[in-house]
């Protein structure tokens, strides 16, 4: 509307992500060093975050023509697809012709590594740029990370780049992901323009749109415009582009304070940047408040209605008498693997028998000591951390010709997988592909504990504390082994049970610590 005006070929403030507009900020300039860095020296795995409207994606598009003729690009911008997808679409965006019949997994990666080794041999590289990182699944992740593998004894075939909002350095850093994590070697945090960048960063865009240098903007505006977007390149655009439209329609060539403050207005209702919600106007929180109260009022809802059913998980009534059954009966009918699929009594006696075998009898001779059966609600990506014998109820997929439960018995998980128990006893080797498909989500495991169980809680100084913190440090939650409950454990004890679907009091009561003895040797 306002471009002839101001005699600007296009809008300078659009929020498309066009490289052309790029301006490479202290920040920006660091960002695209440590990328180029990384993909030219093969460092394999590099993590770029920023906050929402830092200009990651725009930085993406900007790398595409800083690296070489002989470095292959496959750009995946829209993060919300399956492993199966992802490896198809890198396939496909390197132009990988797959031959008649290729449906599986091996036959994608298979593929995908004879094109990288050709390109290697002929001195070129590969680049996968993944844009929206924080969206993956873990088992995307997870199908990533196995990337890392295709290489020669020297040098990694692939580049792989993770591009997301700040959330993703958290998501990588979670337990389940941790080799991944281990396998990123740069990483930068872009963070927004710095104040003295503000003039810069608008002129740039100013010039790049083609303007002849007849709009100003007073120091008293740069003021308003860094308040209101601390910085923030999307908000800065919004901002600007309201405010040259004010000035339009005053026929004014300058834009002054009082015009971006009826901008800010017009945006955000005079509401300061460090009030609003990634840019929304201040009008948006009402609702989202009302929305997380009902969330919460719902879960408290449904926690009450099953508080009978936590309250028995560890009554002493609960656990269960053994009878001596040595052979599984009850076969599932599902074709592929009834033979492991077990029912309800079946899955239950052969997980109390895995445990006893494995800790060994006399060491639950006691009156204090019982053993109970500990339920909880965990992603299939965790079940690599468990050490000890564990079920999983399987999903409704799996078997499909039966009405009743059915459960996956685990003695232990391996490398590419687990060790399963059929229904006569004997062990199985099952591959990770297999468990995902058949996750339920609902794992099972035994735990023995005292009557009268001490709880851990912030603040204390014991050798049991010491314990927990060690077996925290080996899941990858950074805390100082010392015995002491102090604030840094308080809040990776709190970040562990938010991760497990625990109540994340940071308090280690008798479920928190049955899933910390689940994943110690």
């Amino acid at each position: 509307m306002y471009t002839t005006f101001f005699g600007f070929k296009e809008n300078p403030f659009n929020l498309t992500p066009d490289p052309r507009y790029l301006y490479l900020s202290r920040y920006h300039r660091e960002a695209l060093d440590h990328l180029l860095y990384g993909i030219n020296e093969r460092r394999g795995f590099i993590a770029i975050t920023g906050g929402i409207g830092t200009g990651k994606t725009t930085l993406c598009r900007a790398l595409l023509e800083h690296i070489d003729a002989n470095t292959k690009s496959a750009l995946i911008f829209s993060s919300f697809i399956s492993d199966m997808d992802l490896l198809k679409t890198i396939n496909q965006e390197f132009g990988v012709e797959m031959g008649p019949g290729a449906e599986s997994k091996k036959d994608y990666i298979d593929a995908l590594n004879q094109f990288l080794l050709g390109n290697f041999s002929n001195g070129g590289n590969a680049l996968l740029l993944i844009d929206e990182a924080q969206n993956l699944s873990h088992a995307v992740l997870e199908q990533i990370r196995m990337l890392s593998n295709l290489e020669t004894e020297k040098d990694k075939l692939i580049q792989v780049v993770l591009v997301g909002q700040s959330e993703l350095r958290g998501i990588l850093a979670s337990p389940s992901l941790r080799q991944l994590n281990e396998r990123i070697t740069v990483r930068y945090d872009l963070k927004p323009v710095d104040p003295a960048d503000l003039r810069g960063y608008v002129s740039h865009r100013l010039s790049v749109a083609g303007g002849s240098g007849n709009v100003n903007f007073t120091k008293g505006a740069f003021v308003k415009i860094y308040e209101y977007s601390r910085g923030n390149p999307r908000r800065i655009n919004a901002l600007c582009d309201r405010a040259l439209l004010i000035a339009y329609t005053d026929e004014k060539q300058t834009i002054t304070k009082g015009m971006v403050k009826d901008a800010i207005k017009d945006l955000g209702g005079g509401t300061a940047a460090g009030q609003i919600m990634e840019g929304r106007p201040q009008s948006t929180r009402p609702t989202t408040v009302t929305l997380l109260l009902l969330l919460m009022i719902t879960a408290a809802l449904a926690g009450w209605s099953l508080r009978s059913h936590f309250l028995k998980v560890f009554s002493k009534t609960e656990v269960p008498v053994l009878p001596e059954v040595k052979k599984h009966a009850t076969p599932s009918q599902d074709r592929k693997h009834p033979e492991l699929f077990l029912d309800e009594r079946a899955s239950l006696v052969g997980l109390f028998d895995l445990f006893r075998a494995r800790t060994g009898e006399a060491r639950f001779n006691s009156d204090n000591l019982h053993l109970g059966l500990v339920v909880f609600s965990v992603p299939p990506e965790y079940f690599t951390l468990f050490r000890k014998p564990f079920r999983v109820k399987l999903s409704a997929l799996a078997p499909s010709s039966v009405t009743s439960p059915r459960y996956l018995l685990i003695s232990e998980v391996t490398g590419d997988g687990a060790i399963a128990i059929d229904m006569e006893g004997k062990q199985r080797p099952v591959n990770r592909d297999f468990i995902m498909r058949h996750w339920g989500g609902k794992v099972s495991s035994v735990y023995p504990y005292e009557e009268k169980e001490a709880y851990l809680s912030k603040g204390m100084n014991s050798p049991e504390v010491l314990k927990v913190q060690k077996v925290l440090n080996n899941m990858g939650y950074p805390v100082e082994p010392d015995g002491i409950f102090d604030e840094k454990t308080f809040k990776e004890v709190m970040r562990f049970q938010k991760d497990f679907g625990l109540n994340a009091d940071g308090i280690i009561g008798r479920r928190t610590m049955a899933l910390l003895f689940q994943m110690t040797d």
